[in-house]
């Protein structure tokens, strides 16, 4: 259980450090990642930014995720549910494209003007605050795997083994803290799970002395 989720980056940065592994840049999935991902770029003396994707939901069940698709177009289909619900290719196409848009433009209102970090042969850090079903987090490491970075890796203070496993795939290491057998939902493993907003995650994209200042 972590108190809330500056205590799960803590402890998710002394677990990277335990492994002695470094990073150029940590990438943290808004919103709920970006307090965790602070303790763990600040750790690492890395830079920290975001990556961004949004889930496609289902018709008339928008929580229920038929994919996922980051602010570059990269894109990761549930098929089997796609197929067991019998959603048309018209529908899937237009949710991917609403929901494209709608992770560019979320990305653009954090970066502000900077634009994206150069990724290319670097080590990079994706970080989110646990993780479910692994649909945006796929997304995500799709997206960072276009850039060239040297090597990726998804770090989570909690995940499913299941999904855990499946991201093995997509990552060249995965780590979580904790894999607990009974996962139902990641605010299971947090004391305070409340929401982050959209100004409080970029409140954390700022450097430590711009934040002291």
């Amino acid at each position: 259980m972590f108190d809330d989720r500056t205590d799960a980056g803590e402890r998710l940065a002394a677990e990277l450090e335990g492994r002695g592994l470094d990073a150029d840049v940590v990438l943290g999935i808004p919103r709920g990642a970006l307090p965790v991902a602070r303790p763990v770029a600040d750790a690492l003396d890395a830079d920290l930014d975001v990556v961004v994707a949004r889930k496609m939901g289902a018709p008339r069940n928008p929580e229920l995720a038929l994919g996922a698709v980051a602010s570059d177009g990269s894109v990761w289909y549930n098929d089997d549910l796609i197929d067991r619900l019998g959603v048309s290719e018209e529908y899937v196409e237009e949710v991917r494209a609403e929901e494209a848009e709608n992770a560019r433009r979320k990305a653009d209102r954090y970066r502000e003007s900077e634009g994206r970090p150069e990724l290319r042969g670097k080590r990079v850090v994706v970080v989110d605050d646990g993780v479910a079903t692994g649909a945006t987090a796929t997304a995500c490491l799709r997206q960072i795997r276009q850039t060239d970075a040297e090597w990726v890796a998804l770090a989570v203070p909690v995940g499913s083994p299941r999904s855990v496993d499946d991201l093995e795939r997509e990552a060249d290491e995965v780590i979580a803290v904790e894999t607990p057998g009974d996962f139902r939902a990641v605010g299971q493993y947090y004391r305070n799970f409340g929401q982050v907003t959209d100004e409080a995650a970029i409140e954390y994209l700022r450097s430590a002395s711009d934040r002291d200042a």
